[in-house]
C-alpha cells in the first residue's frame, strides 16, 4: 500500500485485481503503462479537464467534489465491491494519507494467509479463502 497507488477518484490501485494478478499486471492508475486496460488509460475521472493545469491531485481538492462521475463510480463500487470512493477520499482528506493507508492495509489483508485481497473478488487471490466483507474493518 503506497500513496502512488491512490487514483484521483480514491481507488486504491493496490486492491485492483489487474494490479494484484501475476500475468499482464497493471502498474496503477497514475503510472503511464501500455499494460493498463483501455478503460483505465481513458478514464474520464483521471483525465478530467479540471485536473489539467490545476493543483488537484485527488478529487476531494476539486470545487465540484463529489461530481456526478464520482457519485456514479461510488455507487457502483459500494453496490458491487463493498467500498466507497467518496469515503476513501474523505478519509484521506480528514485523517491524512498515512492513516488511510494503514487502515487500508488492515481492511484488505486476508485473515487466512496475510496477502492483500482484491476489491474485485470475493476470494483471496493467493489462498482462495472467502473474504468476509461484513467484518468491522470493512
Amino acid at each position: 500500500m503506497e500513496e502512488r497507488f491512490i487514483a484521483p477518484c480514491g481507488m486504491n490501485c493496490a486492491l485492483c485485481y489487474a494490479f494484484i494478478r501475476e500475468k499482464n499486471r497493471c502498474a496503477g492508475c497514475l503510472v503511464p503503462s501500455e499494460q493498463k486496460s483501455n478503460h483505465c488509460r481513458n478514464c474520464s475521472i483521471k483525465n478530467c479537464t479540471l485536473h489539467a493545469g490545476a493543483d488537484i491531485i485527488l478529487c476531494y481538492d476539486c470545487p465540484k467534489f463529489p461530481c456526478l462521475k464520482i457519485k456514479r463510480l461510488d455507487l457502483r463500487y459500494r453496490t458491487k465491491y463493498h467500498m466507497s470512493m467518496i469515503e476513501n477520499l474523505e478519509s484521506i482528506h480528514l485523517l491524512g494519507m498515512s492513516t488511510f493507508l494503514e487502515k487500508e492495509m488492515s481492511r484488505w489483508t486476508c485473515a487466512s494467509c496475510g496477502a492483500i485481497v482484491s476489491v474485485h473478488r470475493e476470494t483471496c487471490p493467493h489462498c482462495n479463502q472467502l473474504v468476509n466483507f461484513e467484518t468491522e474493518n470493512r
